[in-house]
């Protein structure tokens, strides 16, 4: 999320032509399969691995390991190219219910625009940003070509582990897995709907 949110907010202190490319620079990745952005990802990820191997090795005389693809940062790359529209979507709708007159104001009286992001904004969109978190957690957890292609060994998720049992033919196995996915599924459709009626 954080990263959603440094995408979407110079757009708002800093209108333009370059902040506004930038911002919508950033949400082009939803638009790649997650297949393509896995497998375009897993070259510079393995490059840069194998040279921070090569570097520590010859440092201590040991192997490190993989740093990225074996830690899962690999994959919280993917996930944060994948769905930073979804978030900056959300996002954006918070700020635009944030009139620009509180912006001056803010600034009138001396705050900087970090400080009138942390006091304005932030408390303003806090509604907005935690809704953004859910859905992209959600994406996240249903996500399955970039899992299956860079996460870490032994590691599983909801999708992957559906993923093994049906293709093992073991579909009593993959029924717990496939119910929670879709009652956590459910789970930002009850939010969302409960904070509709509380703002309206």
């Amino acid at each position: 999320m954080p990263h959603a949110i440094c995408a979407t907010e110079p757009a708002r202190t800093y209108p333009g032509r370059s902040t506004s490319l930038a911002a919508r620079a950033s949400t082009l990745g939803y638009a790649v399969p997650g297949t393509v952005l896995a497998i375009g990802l897993l070259y510079p990820v393995g490059l840069f691995d194998r040279f921070w191997a090569g570097g520590v090795e010859w440092l201590i005389g040991a192997a490190p390991g993989l740093l990225l693809l074996g830690s899962g940062a690999a994959l919280v790359l993917a996930y944060s190219v994948r769905f930073m529209a979804i978030s900056t979507g959300g996002i954006e709708a918070g700020f635009s219910r944030t009139p620009p007159s509180l912006d001056h104001a803010g600034r009138m009286l001396g705050r900087s625009s970090l400080g009138v992001f942390r006091s304005v904004h932030l408390p303003l969109s806090k509604t907005a940003i935690a809704s953004a978190g859910l859905l992209v957690f959600v994406d996240c957890m249903k996500e399955l070509p970039a899992t299956l292609l860079l996460r870490p060994l032994n590691f599983e998720t909801l999708a992957t582990h559906l993923y093994g049992e049906a293709a093992r033919g073991t579909y009593e196995e993959a029924a717990i897995a496939a119910l929670l996915i879709v009652l956590i599924g459910i789970l930002p459709v009850v939010v969302l709907s409960r904070l509709g009626r509380v703002e309206t």
